[in-house]
This record gives C-alpha cells, structure tokens and sequence, in this order.
C-alpha cells in the first residue's frame, strides 16, 4: 500500500477540516487520509494517504468527484502537490 504525502492550499481551513466530502469520495476505494495544518495558521494544510495501490489513487484523484469534493472543500488545485514514498 503506497503512502503519499499532500499539500494544498484551501480557503478556510476549519471548513475544509470540517468537511465529510473526503471520506464521502476516497474511503469507498479503501484510500485513508489523516489531515495536518499549517501551525503558523496560513492556508496550507496537508493530507497522509495510504491507498491500495497508486493507479486507485491517481484515477481517483483525477476524479470528476474528487475535482467536486475539493471545489466543495475550498481547495485550490493549482497548489496541489503530492510526495509518494520511495
């Protein structure tokens, strides 16, 4: 199972921590996440995301629902960058 690590930029972060639409989207494919915040209390926050394997994760997150979750969720896509453990 890959472990990612990801970070984006939101627009209010307690709504986007508040938000089921990740679990909603991603859980139903056995993909997990834990979420993080930037302490300094900027809008960065990042995600630990464990999938079954990457191809469940990248077809996910080209997803028409995973593109809908993050307008939902305040997330700004162009920010969107993911480390993947080597």
């Amino acid at each position: 199972m890959p472990t990612l690590m990801v970070f984006h930029e939101v627009d209010d972060v307690e709504h986007w921590l508040a938000s089921p639409i990740r679990r909603e989207v991603f859980g139903p494919l056995g993909i997990t996440m834990r979420t993080f915040v930037d302490p300094a209390k900027s809008n960065r926050v990042g995600l630990v995301v464990t999938a079954p394997d990457m191809e469940t994760f990248e077809t996910a997150r080209e997803s028409a629902a995973a593109a809908e979750a993050m307008s939902v969720d305040g997330a700004r896509a162009e920010t969107l960058f993911a480390l993947c453990q080597s």
